[in-house]
């Protein structure tokens, strides 16, 4: 059977009794490690688990996946995923290939905490979030506004937007592949203050106030662990704000945010009058 077993968010010690379990038991144990990050390193998380930990990059569960699923119909793979199994279709992915495998190779899930219902320490509410959309890297010759769309959607409902900020793991360097070798860049996260930064460059093309500096967004850093950081604001407040190491995520709020969420929400805030000011003009009674 293929174990698809979610860690959690933070370290070694989030993952669940059962899946522990499974873990220390299997035939072979793969780490995926692009989609998501843990706070620990491989070392840590061996030394917990009491065995080895394959790492399973890109390349790796994209391109050969038959190495992980080799013998997974008669044997026990564990197939660890950072945060919940199916928060990215990667993992949907795999678990198809599972089921069109000759013969079927049985498949359980085991599910953990993830971003995507863990934002809720914003005290803002699960119920009034919309689509959840990704902001990757821009370069001086590529940035995707495709994001913006759907934000905008979620803005025309007064829903709030989770928006998933991109990293970059064994990223191969262009120029070295153009001369014939393989090097790769190192990791990079981007943060918060990058993502506001972006969101407002793309407004200022597409000027239709769903990204504006007045927005009230949130931005959350490594959530679930003991070092977290929740911070408050404008857009522009973010856009200059330092939330530490990474993993980072942004809120962007809808302007339907509900008085409850505003008073736990304002705590957080970088400058509350400015906070409130925004809210009780744009935000309150919506």
């Amino acid at each position: 059977m293929l174990y698809i077993i979610g860690l959690g968010l933070a370290d070694e010690r989030d993952v669940s009794v059962k899946g522990l379990e499974i873990i220390r038991k299997a035939e072979r144990v793969y780490l995926e490690a692009y989609t998501a990050v843990l706070l620990v390193d491989q070392k840590q998380l061996e030394s917990y688990y009491g065995r080895s930990v394959i790492i399973a990059d890109r390349e790796m569960v994209e391109s050969h996946s038959d190495d992980i699923l080799a013998d997974a119909h008669e044997k026990d793979v564990a197939f660890l995923v950072v945060g919940d199994p199916f928060s990215a279709t990667t993992h949907t992915d795999l678990a198809l290939r599972c089921r069109q495998h000759e013969p079927p190779i049985p498949t359980r899930t085991l599910p953990n905490a993830s971003i995507l219902t863990a934002v809720g320490a914003t005290g803002l509410s699960l119920y009034n979030f919309g689509q959840t959309v990704s902001m990757v890297f821009f370069t001086e010759s590529w940035k995707p506004s495709s994001f913006y769309d759907r934000v905008a959607e979620n803005a025309g409902l007064g829903l709030h937007t989770l928006v998933l900020l991109d990293i970059k793991v064994k990223e191969p360097d262009l120029k070295a592949m153009a001369r014939g070798k393989i090097i790769y860049e190192p990791p990079r996260f981007m943060t918060v203050a990058q993502c506001a930064s972006q969101m407002l460059e793309v407004e200022k093309e597409r000027e239709q106030g769903v990204c504006g500096k007045e927005r009230l967004a949130v931005g959350v850093a490594r959530l679930g662990s003991e070092g977290e950081k929740i911070v408050a604001g404008t857009l522009e407040d973010l856009a200059s704000a330092d939330l530490g190491p990474p993993l980072h995520s942004l809120v962007l709020c809808g302007r339907k945010m509900h008085e409850m969420e505003w008073e736990y929400v304002r705590e957080f805030a970088v400058d509350q009058e400015k906070f409130d000011r925004v809210w009780k003009a744009e935000y309150e009674g919506k």
